[in-house]
């Protein structure tokens, strides 16, 4: 007997004065319905700073912020194990460096779990001049709600570029050269593919950070200053990342995504560095869906150059289906810099609304990772020793880390991962297993279509 199908969740943010403080305020996401009885998926924040989600049950007639703020603070009084990418990130936090040069206020653990030493630390610190990179195609009302977002951030020095790629109207151009005429760039790019399109943007933009996103998400006031800022504070950083929300789980697509990982990829600081490789994880660098996605990604643009780019035979719109972001982490990282995630740059993301959008993502993501595994191999041959290796140990990783998925999963989510009760069907497990075995014969195909292109003098 098939489960019947999950009620409309509400999405709210909740602001606490402290992990055990009273709730300062409680708000619908962005753009989002107000919060109704029944379930809400908060995000929970620490005097503004993103910390945790929790997922509860508000009944008629019951206060909702003291039903979450008690879920919210007994979630933030939970500990588990750290990863080795997490303690290389707080061994090395984010400071001014004549801060780090301090031993007597950044060498004691007892300070350096301070928050409010660390943001005094931080202060001072101006993030690099910036261009953020929308790639879209006929999506003119997505795009208007994100480029709105993007006019309001708080970074000081920052320029938006919107990629127009392979467009069948006249759409995008208008409402950009029209409604954001002198604030935001038109660049029009006719061959299709989200790798393309994002090469053409950082080709034109002129900031030393390239930040990306898509022209579905609606981005936090403090998006960007959060992305960008840790690029002043450590010279050998290629590539930031961040946290990824939903802004909306009204369908039971939305919500089944979510319930099964989503685009967050939790609320601690981590940092990747080539040189100190985590022993946790054993097929590094070629973990590439832990880092980050390409929703909510910043480059130092003499990284990314040094790096090659982004593979344009990758990515949506093109025979590859995906992938384009993966690979650009491992090139970044193979090329020697250092990526950060940080949960401090959020982004709340529209997730497809139907069942066969949800089908052509579980493809899609098939398809994405073993196209970006044969782009790496094929453009970075030395790195195959690396990965045959590695693979071994890898697999058996991967399988122990999927027979705990219930038990080290992080909380918060809708449905609980590991408890089933939003199953993930076994048709979207087959797709995406039909779309890896599809991703390097899709990954020739966008080759083999490139090709023609470039003799023609693209």
């Amino acid at each position: 007997m098939s489960s019947p199908p999950p009620r409309p969740i509400s999405v709210v943010e909740l602001d606490l004065a402290g992990p055990d403080g009273p709730v300062l305020s409680l708000r619908p996401v962005p753009g989002g319905p107000a919060l109704r009885a029944g379930a809400v998926y908060a995000l929970v924040r620490v005097e503004g700073r993103p910390a945790a989600t929790v997922l509860g049950t508000v009944a008629d007639g019951e206060d909702p912020a003291e039903v979450l703020g008690s879920l919210a603070r007994a979630r933030l009084a939970e500990t588990g194990p750290r990863t080795d990418a997490e303690r290389l990130a707080a061994a090395r936090p984010l400071a001014r460096p004549d801060v780090l040069a301090r031993p007597d206020v950044l060498a004691r653990p007892d300070v350096l779990a301070r928050p409010d030493v660390l943001a005094r630390a931080r202060e001072g610190l101006p993030p690099p001049r910036t261009s953020v990179v929308v790639a879209t195609r006929e999506r003119p009302e997505q795009l208007a709600r994100a480029l709105d977002s993007l006019l309001v951030q708080d970074h000081p020095d920052v320029e938006i570029v919107v990629v127009d790629n392979a467009p069948r109207t006249t759409d995008t151009h208008e409402l950009v050269t029209r409604k954001y005429a002198d604030r935001v760039r038109y660049v029009r790019e006719d061959t299709p593919g989200l790798a393309v399109a994002h090469n053409a943007g950082a080709a034109a933009a002129e900031g030393e950070v390239l930040a990306f996103t898509d022209d579905d998400v609606i981005a936090d006031p403090h998006w960007l200053t959060a992305l960008t800022e840790p690029f002043a504070a450590d010279p050998g950083l290629g590539c930031v990342t961040g946290l990824i929300l939903p802004a909306r789980l009204a369908t039971p697509a939305q919500i089944l995504l979510e319930s099964h990982g989503g685009f967050a990829k939790g609320f601690a600081p981590r940092l990747y560095d080539p040189a100190e490789p985590p022993a946790d994880e054993p097929l590094f660098p070629f973990t590439a869906g832990s880092f980050g996605s390409g929703a909510n990604m910043a480059f130092r643009a003499a990284a990314l150059r040094q790096a090659g780019g982004f593979d344009p035979a990758t990515g949506t719109g093109t025979a590859a289906r995906g992938g384009d972001d993966l690979y650009a982490f491992v090139a970044v990282l193979s090329a020697g810099f250092r990526l950060r995630y940080t949960a401090e740059a959020l982004v709340w993301h529209h997730h497809r609304d139907t069942w066969q959008d949800l089908r052509n993502q579980a493809y899609g993501y098939g398809a994405g990772l073993t196209a970006y595994l044969t782009a790496t191999l094929v453009r970075h041959p030395r790195l195959l020793p690396a990965l045959l290796a590695r693979l071994p140990r890898g697999l058996a990783h991967a399988r122990a880390m999927t027979a705990r998925r219930g038990e080290t999963a992080e909380g918060g989510v809708p449905g609980e991962h590991g408890t089933h009760h939003h199953p993930w069907p076994r048709s979207l497990s087959r797709l995406e297993r039909r779309g890896m075995l599809y991703g390097p014969i899709g990954y020739a195909k966008a080759r083999a279509q490139a090709a023609p292109r470039k003799g023609a003098g693209r």
